[in-house]
């Protein structure tokens, strides 16, 4: 039963997480308005991995087909050695995963499933060139102020990243910690030579100091990949900061001769510092909440920042919907995803710190273990996957 009664909602920040949220929220009958600093959404030059986890979510807002037209199902996930390119383990995803945990696992490229959430929001009043200053629980209702004035809402969603505007108002600032690793990201348009050459996986190099991550979006006629690199010589938090493809390839010298060569194919790249924060045991206060980035910010070595956000959106809609309360609404919210997302965002830091195993004897225990996995406990590791995979985020849940 739907409890909506033409609630006012304002969403802070129109990407991926706020979006979504957008669309869930307008189907369930709430007047939703979405607030975007930007004058436009932009193309960002990114890929995203959607796990079967996100794609149920995406699939209730009507994105089932669009996501099968527009992303990529890897065939396997793939680790390779960073000087051999031996393989290291393989693991099939396509088929498997579908079986496994009820949906499929696509690479997507970040604006083309913007463009498909926008579309699936379509009833909800984007606002760009909007930039919330401040955001406040009066009592009376939860304000955004703009430079236009003051708006009062029955609840304030900040959707609105790393750098948000809402959680800075419902926490003291949380110093983030630099973790050592800068991140490239580039687009490399995919011939039919380059096809040919890279397999259609999820293909992980791993070695020391650093890894890279490449995998096809847009039916394949781009590759996109993400390099990172331990180093201190850059620090800014930017994902649209510009870097030379050359500062990219002289981070890897010395690595693979075939991956280097695919690293120099791409025209222009961005670099990004990657920042650690340490979980929050609490989102919200009053009307107001948090989601996705905002919320959790995840370091990408578990590719789940942006499900995260999708996962956020459905758990959100639905306690809203069936919650008559607001505020009781936002706190169950938080209380259902709180626990989820931050061990995720431990298991993340884990994650980078496991791929850039330097010692060798390390790096080959490592390898022999994931070697191992791969080749004989393949029903096992479909199994242990169940937790992050198989989770439904659109499973009814109990609101008393």
């Amino acid at each position: 039963m739907s409890t909506a009664q033409a609630r006012r909602i304002a969403v802070v920040g129109a990407g991926i997480g706020g979006l979504c949220a957008a669309a869930l929220l307008v189907r369930r009958g709430f007047q939703v308005e979405v607030f975007e600093q930007a004058t436009a959404l932009g193309e960002i030059g990114a890929g995203l991995q959607i796990s079967p986890n996100g794609v149920k979510v995406l699939r209730t807002v009507g994105l089932g087909e669009a996501l099968e037209l527009a992303g990529v199902r890897p065939r396997r996930l793939t680790m390779r050695d960073w000087k051999t390119g031996l393989v290291v383990s393989s693991t099939g995803i396509d088929g498997d995963f579908e079986r496994a945990y009820g949906a499929p696992y696509y690479h997507v490229h970040r604006a083309d499933l913007l463009a498909m959430l926008g579309q699936a929001a379509v009833g909800a009043t984007l606002r760009t060139g909007c930039a919330v200053l401040s955001v406040e629980d009066d009592g009376e209702g939860a304000l955004v102020r703009t430079a236009s004035g003051a708006e009062r809402f029955d609840a304030v969603i900040g959707a609105d990243g790393i750098h948000s505007v809402v959680r800075r108002a419902l926490h003291a600032d949380q110093a983030p910690r630099f973790t050592g690793n800068v991140a490239f990201r580039a687009l490399v348009p995919a011939d039919d030579a380059l096809r040919r050459r890279v397999e259609r996986d999820a293909t992980i190099w791993m070695g020391p100091g650093g890894h890279v991550v490449h995998y096809f979006v847009r039916s394949a006629r781009l590759l996109n990949i993400v390099a990172v690199y331990e180093t201190d010589r850059w620090t800014d938090e930017s994902w649209t900061q510009p870097a030379q493809v050359a500062e990219l390839v002289d981070c890897f010298r010395g690595w693979n001769r075939s991956l280097l060569d695919v690293l120099g194919r791409a025209g222009q790249c961005n670099r990004w510092a990657l920042y650690d924060r340490d979980p929050l045991s609490a989102w919200g206060r009053g009307r107001i909440t948090l989601l996705g980035d905002a919320a959790h910010p995840m370091l990408p070595f578990l590719a789940q920042g942006a499900v995260m956000a999708i996962e956020d959106a459905c758990v959100l809609a639905d306690a809203l919907a069936t919650q008559a309360d607001t505020a009781q609404a936002l706190r169950r919210y938080e209380s259902a995803r709180v626990g989820r997302t931050s061990r995720l965002q431990l298991a993340a830091r884990a994650q980078g710190e496991s791929m850039h195993r330097s010692g060798a004897l390390d790096a080959w225990r490592r390898n022999a273990r994931l070697f191992l996995r791969s080749r004989f406990s393949r029903d096992d590791q479909l199994r242990k996957g169940q937790g992050l995979y198989g989770f439904d985020a659109t499973a009814p849940r109990r609101t008393d």
